[in-house]
């Protein structure tokens, strides 16, 4: 038998237990977000292991007026308006057959062609930037192209440490490499290392390459005005949009193609914005091992992702006298060549190859792909 006191006391004891338990609950209940965040899962807001931060899943604008992470109840900026790392923030498109990460492989939409404004028509802004001071960098940038100043002082400064490591060789590539705002080509959580001498992830288990490597690659090419180059992996069209400040002539192919349709969302976002440049960059979605045989022969041909073979599509594609940078080798550790295409004395063609970094590196590319899933490794 309990008696009054010891009942009492046994209440208020159990009533303490019901008011922690209740605490841990609350501390340890998830809402639908958070569970998401927690999982790192694509579309959470906020901090995703490692801190890196994730996309908002904001609605996409039109084009041109896209805005990072803006949600859904985000004010719009006016048309005309981009902001870097606004590449990922776009209207979900059809996941394709062999793409990483898709889930049920689906059929395919037919890939999308967009020729070249005509050169006329595009407006190309006759940019001189400063190239001898930071600050008259800056200040000739904000004023000819509005662009954030933290991100055009990342770019100066890593163009410094570009020239140095010799990456970047002439004048035209280092004004080149100045024009192009790569903040724009990356996704908004990785916006912080834009500049950074490192691969940065894009989505769909590929990367937008550093910018050592980038213009280490364009330098090889040696690309003049007016030549046709071509580009196999688009990626988030930094590259190419790289060298649509050195020649007109520019066509770049991707395979997976919800990131081809990112990048010409972008590209067209760009042009509205005020890079009429970017305009006259050929692009499609499509297996690039076969080049794009349309436009052949090309001057010069730009591989950005690994394989072990010189693919002869390409081989077959490139002028005589004309170059190709690739990188060739098994998964992981490819050495980047410049490939030559020369005719002999007996008028036999004759290639010679050499490595752009004479034997001091190898690159970790990302594969290259096939459609239909699988790699063009041997």
């Amino acid at each position: 038998m309990i008696h009054g006191k010891t009942m009492r006391v046994f209440v208020v004891f159990a009533g303490i237990c019901l008011a922690v338990a209740g605490v841990f609950v609350s501390a340890f209940a998830f809402s639908p977000d958070d569970r998401a965040i927690a999982r790192g899962a694509p579309g959470a807001a906020g901090p995703s292991p490692g801190g890196v931060e994730r996309d908002n899943a904001a609605e996409p604008g039109q084009a041109g007026a896209v805005t990072p992470g803006q949600g859904i109840a985000a004010e719009r900026k006016p048309a005309g308006t981009l902001t870097p790392g606004q590449g990922n923030v776009v209207a979900p498109s059809p996941p394709v057959a062999g793409a990483p990460g898709q889930g049920n492989p689906v059929e395919p939409p037919p890939a999308k062609t967009v020729t070249p404004a005509p050169a006329a028509s595009r407006g190309v802004p006759d940019l001189d930037p400063p190239v001898d001071s930071l600050q008259k960098f800056v200040s000739y940038m904000k004023e000819k192209r509005g662009e954030e100043e933290k991100y055009l002082k990342q770019r100066f400064e890593r163009g410094v440490a570009m020239i140095h490591n010799k990456d970047l060789k002439t004048e035209r590539e280092v004004k080149a490499y100045l024009l192009t705002p790569r903040e724009f080509f990356c996704r908004k959580w990785n916006l912080g290392r834009a500049y950074d001498h490192a691969f940065l992830d894009i989505h769909y288990g590929v990367t937008i390459s550093g910018p050592h490597l980038v213009g280490r690659m364009t330098s090889a090419l040696d690309l003049k005005p007016g030549e046709k180059v071509l580009e196999i992996g688009t990626g988030s069209g930094y590259q190419a949009a790289m060298l649509a400040y050195l020649t007109d002539r520019v066509y770049t192919v991707e395979i997976i193609e919800p990131l081809a349709q990112e990048t010409d969302r972008l590209y067209t976002g760009l042009v509205a914005a005020g890079y009429p440049e970017y305009a006259g960059i050929g692009r499609k979605a499509d297996d690039g091992y076969y080049g794009w045989e349309e436009h052949a022969p090309f001057d010069k041909i730009i591989v950005t992702c690994g394989i072990d073979h010189i693919p002869p599509p390409l081989l077959k594609q490139l002028k005589t006298g004309g170059v190709m940078v690739i990188p060739v080798g098994p998964p992981g550790a490819q050495v980047v060549l410049k490939v030559t295409k020369n005719r002999d004395a007996d008028g036999n063609i004759a290639i010679v190859r050499e490595d752009i970094y004479q034997g001091r590196k190898k690159e970790a590319f990302v594969p290259f792909t096939k459609k239909g899933g699988g790699t063009h490794f041997k």
